[in-house]
Formats: C-alpha cells, sequence, structure tokens
C-alpha cells in the first residue's frame, strides 16, 4: 500500500472527525440554531452516503468476494457483510444511554434555558465525550477505508461525514457546558472526542493490515457500507426532520445524491 495514499486517507479521517469543533464552535458563538441549514445539511449527507454505498460501495465489495469465493458465496457474503455493518452500529447505538448519546438533538437555544451547573458535573461530560468516541470508531474506519480504496470516494465520504459531525458536536458540546459549566472544556472535549474517527481508523487499519485482500476488503467494504446506511436512516434524515421542514431534508437528500452521482461519472 503506497504511504501517501494511507497519508491522505488518515489525514481525510482526521478532517471528518474533528469537524465536531465546528458544531462546538457554533454552539458557544451564535444565539440561535440555523435549523434550516442544519436540516438541508444533514439531508445531503444522508443523501451521498446512500447513494455511494448502493451505487459503488456494494458493489465493489461485491466483485471482491465473488472473485474469493464464487458467485453464489461471494453474493451470500456481501449480504451478510453489509447487514453485519448495520447490525455493529445498532448495537453501539442500543447501549449508549439517551441523555448521553451524542445523536440525541439539542439546540443552542438550550444554554439559555438551562442552569449552567450541574451536580454530576464532570462524570455527565466525561461520559458524552466517550459516547461521541465510541460511535465515531466504526465511522473513523469507513471513511479511512473508502479513502484507501478509492481517492476520490473518500473525500465524498468525508465530507458527508464532516457535515454530519457539525450537528453532533453541538449536541455533545452543549451537555457538557451544562455539567461544567465551562465554555472551554466543552469546547475541547467535544473536539477531542471527534478524535476517535482517525485513532479507530489507525487501529482497524493496523489490525487488518496482515490480512488484508480482496475477501477481508470485500467483508470490510460491504460492512461500511451498512454503517453508513444506518447512520443516514437512523440518524441523519431523522434529525434533518425535527430541525427544519420535512421537504428541506429531502431536497438535501436528493441533492446529496445528484452530486454523489455526477461525481462519481466525471471521476471515472
Amino acid at each position: 500500500m503506497d504511504f501517501n495514499t494511507v497519508l491522505f486517507a488518515f489525514g481525510l479521517t482526521l478532517f471528518a472527525g474533528l469537524s465536531t469543533g465546528i458544531g462546538s464552535a457554533l454552539a458557544f458563538f451564535t444565539k440561535r440554531t440555523n435549523t434550516k441549514f442544519l436540516s438541508v445539511a444533514l439531508g445531503f449527507s444522508a443523501g451521498v452516503m446512500i447513494y455511494v454505498s448502493f451505487v459503488e460501495i456494494i458493489p465493489k465489495a461485491n466483485i471482491s468476494l465473488v472473485e474469493s469465493l464464487g458467485n453464489s458465496n461471494g453474493w451470500w457474503l456481501t449480504i451478510a457483510s453489509f447487514f453485519g455493518g448495520i447490525l455493529l452500529i445498532a448495537i453501539i447505538d442500543k447501549f449508549i444511554p439517551s441523555i448521553e448519546n451524542p445523536h440525541e438533538l439539542r439546540d443552542i437555544e438550550e444554554m439559555q434555558n438551562k442552569p449552567k451547573k450541574d451536580q454530576e458535573l464532570m462524570r455527565m461530560g466525561m461520559f458524552t465525550a466517550l459516547a461521541i468516541a465510541i460511535h465515531n470508531f466504526p465511522e473513523g474506519l469507513a471513511t479511512f477505508t473508502a479513502a484507501l480504496t478509492d481517492p476520490s470516494l473518500g473525500v465524498a465520504i468525508a465530507v458527508a461525514i464532516a457535515i454530519h459531525n457539525i450537528p453532533e458536536g453541538i449536541a455533545v458540546s452543549v451537555p457538557v457546558y451544562f455539567a461544567t459549566g465551562d465554555k472551554k472544556k466543552a469546547f475541547w472535549l467535544s473536539f477531542l472526542s471527534g478524535l476517535a474517527e482517525p485513532v479507530g481508523a489507525l487501529i482497524g487499519y493496523l489490525i487488518l493490515l496482515p490480512f488484508m485482500g480482496d475477501l477481508v476488503f470485500g467483508i470490510l467494504f460491504a460492512g461500511v457500507a451498512g454503517i453508513m446506511v444506518f447512520i443516514s436512516l437512523d440518524e441523519l434524515l431523522p434529525a434533518a426532520q425535527k430541525y427544519g421542514e420535512h421537504h428541506l431534508s429531502i431536497y438535501g437528500l436528493i441533492a446529496g445524491m445528484a452530486v454523489m452521482a455526477i461525481s462519481l461519472v466525471l471521476f471515472v
């Protein structure tokens, strides 16, 4: 594997993960949540992820698995890996308590309506940061794997993950601020929790590198597609619709699919 490609993939994953800091900054430097922007942006991100998963990632995974195992077994393992990715992210989501789940929506306006101190203080803050770190771990592996396989595809997925991490940063920083009353601490905990994405990418790469071949690549890539589809349907679209009008999220979804479709043609 070319070192420059690995470095590029890692850089994209770092960019996607640390975009939680953008959400944290928005929470502290703006007075109102721009719900229309977030609704369209989250829909756009979902459109990119869903389209690229079904049109690009699953077919590539299937080609690798069919070459390794034959037509019938390759198809069955593609399906199993796709739903295995969905199961993995669903289990992670299930075991994160809702009060500390970074995908539970928070509004910037809440900061004016909640007390700045909480008896649990750093306990709540640390658990919130831990929750987002756990959730971002497989997302980092997804971004990194896609970028290793196809740099242009990696860019698209990194941008989609980054957009999705902006409201996630808001959702993390606001509860931490409730717990500590400290804006700087809330910002840095939220910002640093995004490091779980490049860390997840690095650990996954080091573990899987000795075994990397068509079979492992196909399983991993199909699992990545499952992770992204689940994120889109369980988190991004519901969040987009709660933040704004239903139609705005759908317009964003279609725009994301269109941009992804055009970019895939242009970079063929």
